[in-house]
């Protein structure tokens, strides 16, 4: 393992960017967790810029996903 050493203010500020991310990064996590399938297809129709054949795709592949079977928020 190497040494890096770095001014302490710099340090200061890394560490700081960091908690920030990890709490931004939380909040959005925990947003998506409260979608559920039917909710972004529509979202995704509503734009009408995509194909049915997409939208299609998309909601066979989300079924699939570990994340939906997981939560059991298909519907």
């Amino acid at each position: 393992m190497e040494t890096i050493t770095i001014p302490k203010e710099e340090y200061e500020l890394l560490k700081s960017q960091a908690q920030i991310y990890r709490s931004i990064a939380s909040d959005f996590f925990r947003t998506i967790g409260n979608d559920n399938l039917k909710n972004i297809l529509s979202e995704f129709k509503d734009t009408n810029l995509y194909s049915d054949e997409f939208l299609s795709d998309l909601e066979n592949g989300l079924a699939k996903s570990s994340y939906f079977k997981s939560n059991n928020q298909l519907l």
